[in-house]
This record gives structure tokens, C-alpha cells and sequence, in this order.
């Protein structure tokens, strides 16, 4: 399922207009975007939380070629955006007949 999708599914189901539809799904996302970016996190209660982890710093090696190591560098410490689903967004797929 695309954005698109979600956005006529909502259109059909509520009788808004696609295109009212468009602007408050692409807002929704802005404002998740935004809030994470600035070290925020977002809870939507009985859906999920997108939560701003922190990465720390480590060793990896360059790879070379398969079954070669090159030298060591340093990634440093970083932040990346992750969901985790509510229970009960959890439980509601679990007993999904669709897998």
C-alpha cells in the first residue's frame, strides 16, 4: 500500500475531498518529521511511538574485497527516527488472517 492508497482510502471513507485529504497526510508527516528532527518524539496513542534513538560511536572496517579486512574507521555517534507499534497495534496484526 503507497501513500496514495491511504490518502483515497481515507477520501472514500470520510467523503473529504482527495485533495483535503493530501494536504492533512502530508502535514502529519512534515510535523512527525520536523519534531523528530529536532530531537522529539511522537506518541500517537493505539497506533505507535516514533522515537529519536542515539547510535554510539564505533569501530567497522572498510571493506575491500570479500574475504579481505581493510583498515578501521571510526562512525561516530548519530541519531536515527524508529517506531515501535503500540500493544494493541501489535495484538490487532498478530490476529490478522492475511499474513
Amino acid at each position: 500500500m503507497t501513500k496514495a492508497d491511504v490518502i483515497n482510502q481515507i477520501a472514500e471513507k470520510t467523503g473529504v475531498e482527495r485533495i483535503d485529504v493530501q494536504q492533512v497526510v502530508e502535514s502529519f508527516f512534515e510535523v512527525i518529521k520536523d519534531n523528530m528532527a529536532q530531537g522529539d518524539n511522537v506518541y500517537v496513542r493505539g497506533f505507535g511511538s516514533f522515537v529519536v534513538k542515539k547510535r554510539a560511536q564505533k569501530v567497522a572496517r572498510k571493506v575491500i574485497k570479500k574475504g579481505q579486512k581493510g583498515e578501521p574507521m571510526v562512525i561516530p555517534a548519530h541519531f536515527v527516527p524508529t517506531f515501535k507499534a503500540s500493544k494493541m497495534f501489535i495484538s490487532q496484526v498478530k490476529g490478522s488472517v492475511k499474513a
